[in-house]
């Protein structure tokens, strides 16, 4: 019988308060953050994780996040290329686009919020009709990545009668070019080499006015829009130059050189915030124009006292001029006079990104903004409003921050209570304790560079090796460190706890191995309470190395230790004697991590040298040696009781062998870095990782059954479907007229993926299914017609395909069912897949909905995208004109159906609008303007105050 193991599983990933892939949005209470492949909302005055937005199966990064001017949308885009519409009280997405072949860096909401541009690492732009769920075109013109889009709203603009407002569209990227695009026309308007190095960020002020850009070179551009000149279009001057619609104004001058890596306009208070330092960002503030003419004011009265200093005649005349001439250039307010530096925000480490508050919280706290940092946590600033007063300089302060839930560095070493009730995690500067069930972070105690850790018997302490050379016992109850011990003069690199739990044994890079009892010390109390009990190591003897020792196991029967040095070889000794055993040797590069089976027969070890060795413990030799990672092969677990055994790697990896049979059980991917450490449940329930990405990974046992071959099928089929996907998506295909699609400046928006090459073949199908039956009906009918009245009152009628039987559908309406279950945004990548033999049997079918007035939406979006792909050989095809006259009847007539509905209830739409204008404004002028009331008021004799009201 063929053996078959049990299935492991993602079940949650914890210990991430915010990665650094993406930028964070924050609307005053909440904020919306990446967390690798998933999106956090936290909420930023209670410190609490309220949802998550996760996709099952998804494992792309999260890479730009958007809130859409409709309330609770959220576009999020990823390094897969997709974007994702989520809704945020459902938490569920609402709609995936697939267009771009790389990760997505920009997104741009229009003001309704029914458009959405998307730029990518690909340099392509992609319009998308948010209603439709549908893409509208590509713009091409860009060399390299794009970084920031906007949207210019054509409310802005003065409409002409000829026709409708064009949208525009501005784009930087890092090809150093700043373009404007006109949307109805899908072209370039203007392109500006805008700096001398990578653009890196842009924005709009909340007018619509200027555009901020900042390069890599640490310089912040202003441009401005010309209004007139974008209504009037592109036109020629007398002397053949085209109008410029954007103009450089000046040059804002930072503190510091460094990559402006992000700009942004407060949407109400006349603030910008640059961030140009790693761990700062500057606040400019934008003054009034009466501030500008009071400074101008006080400019002129210095100009004039100076004058009236100077007595020497020559000269008087001289600077006189000299003033007549300045008060008169300063009578026009200079743009840069509008920009003064506010403040500079310090954050406590690297930022990522920031975002005013969108809803302030209070008029008195100031404005809010909120920063992402890479060091894996958040911070709110509250900057505070202007003073009259010139002493107080403003300052920043700090009002909220989220960063316990997660490392401020990679996660270095896991360990797991004998229980499996609490994990221990530990990096550079922090040790955490989490509760295994709800993944909450119990515990955070302060530690130096951990390397590697163990719960100490009793689950109550931990002991910690670190970098330094000491190892840190801590109390858990009391979280605080009881014991240091200066054990080593180098980093201890391993520790492991002896199977009795009476000793414990160290390995360390200044080539020693040591031992240490475990002894329960007594502290006394200062008020002569019960002693407190501490466990402490009592050092015994010490085993001299002739090399770095990087790993040591005691063998689960007590009576073996094996020690990794860094020459690549495994030394065993009898751990009662010391004295030596086996040496293992056979890895090219050293062995990392080792682990002892519990019948103490087998060693496995993993090396530096991407290999995995398996050795009998009783003669040392090598059972088998596997290319186990495609990087070095970081840490190894046996599961208990069993030959199975863990692996994992810097190539993100975590792998699950059978040690008997060599054979991959299992791959599991899921981080996106470097897996450092790894923890195996007591009871073979789990396993956890802790990656460099700063996330803590726990992976179940299901059960569900696993067979190997199964799985090794499911693997190759995952590729070739992948490998099927990318050949499609070649834009140097030869298929068709590709070469003018990839000159063009604006092309159609397509991308083949598994999910629509699989909607492809679903559509197929069920035209070939609807096809036979339909066929078998006329053949049916046609017997009929031939035999007379009597003999066709014997005829059987053909039985109906089993499918369509138990659905109970005619077959027209199974293919409608079918194609209407096709996601709307896959719908046209789906339609391309048919061959042209299909496209004439679908045609039929769109002809009988459109004359049954079937879903009368989707049947002319089929028909319209079917026409202008195939057009060529529909033209050049005959047979086609039977089907495409009736149809054209048929569509037209359903189409005026339709269009009558949409008249009428626009009518009674506005109809309901004017009568609840007029019953507001009777009910206003009845409250308000009541005689009685208003004598009433007189009466009193209150001094009535003079009110100005501005229109």
């Amino acid at each position: 019988m063929v053996q078959s193991y049990l299935r492991h599983g993602p079940t949650q990933a914890f210990g991430l308060v915010c990665s650094a892939s993406s930028n964070s949005s924050y609307d005053g209470k909440l904020a919306y953050v990446p967390a690798l492949e998933d999106v956090l909302v936290w909420d930023m005055k209670k410190g609490q994780l309220l949802s998550m937005w996760h996709e099952t199966g998804h494992r792309a990064e999260v890479t730009c996040i958007l809130r859409s001017p409709q309330d609770d949308v959220f576009a999020v885009g990823y390094a897969d290329g997709s974007i994702r519409l989520w809704n945020s009280i459902s938490n569920s997405v609402i709609a995936t686009f697939n267009g771009h072949k790389k990760a997505v860096t920009a997104l741009a909401f229009d003001l309704q919020g029914t458009r959405l541009a998307s730029g990518s690492q690909d340099t392509d732009l992609i319009v998308w009709d948010i209603v439709a769920e549908a893409g509208l075109y590509r713009l091409r013109g860009h060399r390299d990545q794009i970084t920031a889009i906007h949207f210019i709203s054509p409310s802005e603009l003065p409409s002409t009668s000829t026709g409708p407002t064009s949208q525009l569209l501005l784009s930087t990227s890092k090809d150093t070019l700043l373009k404007l695009w006109d949307l109805s026309t899908q072209h370039c308007m203007q392109t500006i080499v805008a700096h001398r190095s990578e653009i890196w960020t842009m924005d709009i002020n909340p007018e619509q006015s200027l555009i901020f850009t900042g390069s890599s070179e640490g310089e912040l551009k202003v441009w401005s829009i010309d209004r007139e000149a974008l209504s009037e279009g592109l036109k020629a001057s007398e002397s053949g130059e085209v109008n410029k619609m954007i103009h450089s104004v000046t040059n804002i001058p930072l503190s510091s050189r460094h990559r402006v890596s992000q700009i942004s306009f407060h949407p109400s208070e006349p603030y910008v915030a640059v961030q140009s330092h790693d761990r700062s960002i500057e606040i400019i503030r934008i003054r009034t124009e009466e501030e500008i003419k009071k400074k101008q004011a006080r400019r002129k009265k210095r100009a004039k006292e100076k004058l009236e200093k100077d007595h020497n005649g020559g000269k008087l005349k001289t600077t006189a001029k000299a003033t007549e001439e300045n008060a008169d250039a300063d009578e026009e307010i200079n743009l840069i006079d509008l920009f003064t530096p506010y403040l500079i925000v310090r954050a406590t480490g690297k930022i990522r990104s920031f975002d005013f508050a969108l809803k302030e919280t209070g008029l008195k706290s100031g404005v809010h903004l909120l920063v992402a940092l890479a060091t894996n946590a958040l911070e709110v600033y509250s900057i505070p409003h202007p003073k009259k007063s010139k002493e107080d300089t403003p300052e920043a302060t700090r009002t909220f921050s989220v960063d316990i839930p997660g490392h401020r560095t990679d996660v270095r070493t896991l360990c797991l209570s004998s229980d499996d009730q609490l994990l221990a995690s530990a990096s550079n500067g922090s040790l955490k304790l989490w509760n295994l069930k709800t993944t909450a972070c119990i515990r955070t105690i302060d530690c130096g560079y951990a390397i590697c850790s163990t719960f100490l018997p009793g689950d109550r302490h931990i002991a910690i090796g670190t970098k330094s050379g000491e190892i840190l016992i801590y109390d858990l109850a009391s979280s605080s460190l009881s014991e240091t011990i200066k054990a080593h003069s180098a980093t201890v690199w391993s520790l492991h706890v002896r199977a009795d739990g009476q000793a414990v044994v160290s390995g360390s890079a200044d080539k020693e191995v040591k031992f240490w009892e475990i002894e329960n010390k007594a502290i006394l109390d200062e008020e002569h309470g019960p002693p407190k009990y501490s466990l402490s190591f009592v050092h015994i003897r010490t085993l001299q190395m002739s090399d770095d020792v990087l790993s040591v196991r005691y063998s689960p029967n007590g009576k073996l230790l094996a020690v990794s040095l860094l020459d690549s070889t495994v030394k065993v000794f009898y751990q009662d004697s010391l004295k030596f055993f086996l040496s293992l040797y056979g890895h090219k590069l050293p062995v990392l991590s080792m682990d002892i089976s519990d019948d103490s027969k087998l060693i496995v070890t993993c090396s530096a040298d991407k290999n995995v060795k398996i050795w009998g413990l009783d003669f040392g030799d090598c059972h088998k040696s596997i290319f186990a990672h495609e990087e070095s092969v970081m840490q190894v677990f046996f599961e208990k009781k069993s030959h199975y055994f863990w692996t994992v790697g810097k190539d993100k990896m975590l792998k699950y062998w059978d040690g008997d049979k060599f054979e991959n059980i299992q791959k599991l991917d899921g981080h996106h870095s470097e897996i450092w450490a790894l923890a195996v449940s007591h009871h073979g329930k789990f396993v956890v990782t802790g990656s460099h990405d700063k996330s803590i990974r726990v992976w179940e046992k299901l059960d569900e059954p696993l067979f190997l071959e199964e799985e090794r099928e499911r693997e190759l089929e995952n590729i070739y479907e992948a490998g099927l996907a990318d050949t499609l998506n070649r834009s140097d295909r030869p298929i068709g007229d590709s070469d003018e699609q990839t000159s063009a400046e604006a092309a159609a928006v397509t991308k083949q993926t598994s999910e629509t090459l699989m909607s492809g073949e679903r559509i197929m199908e069920a035209i070939d299914l609807a096809d036979g039956e339909r066929a078998a009906l006329q053949e049916y009918e046609d017997q009929k017609a031939r035999v007379g009245t009597l003999e066709a009152a014997g005829l059987q009628p053909p039985p109906r395909n089993a499918v369509l039987a138990a659905y109970d559908l005619e077959p027209e309406a199974y293919v409608l069912r079918v194609v209407e279950k096709v996601p709307s945004t896959a719908l046209h990548d789906a339609l391309l897949v048919l061959p042209f033999g299909k496209v004439v049997s679908l045609m039929k079918y769109l002809d009988l909905w459109a004359q049954r007035g079937w879903n009368i939406v989707l049947t002319s979006r089929i028909i319209f995208f079917l026409l202008k792909t195939h057009h060529h050989q529909i033209v050049a095809n005959r047979i086609m004109r039977t089907s495409l006259i009736p149809l054209r009847v048929h569509l037209r007539n359903a189409l005026r159906i339709e269009k009558d509905t949409i008249g009428y209830n626009l009518a009674a739409l506005q109809h309901i609008r004017r009568r609840t204008e007029a019953e507001r404004t009777a009910l206003f002028f009845e409250e308000h303007m009541d005689e009685d009331i208003v004598l009433a008021k007189i009466a009193e004799g209150k001094k009535r105050k003079r009110v100005t009201i501005k229109a």
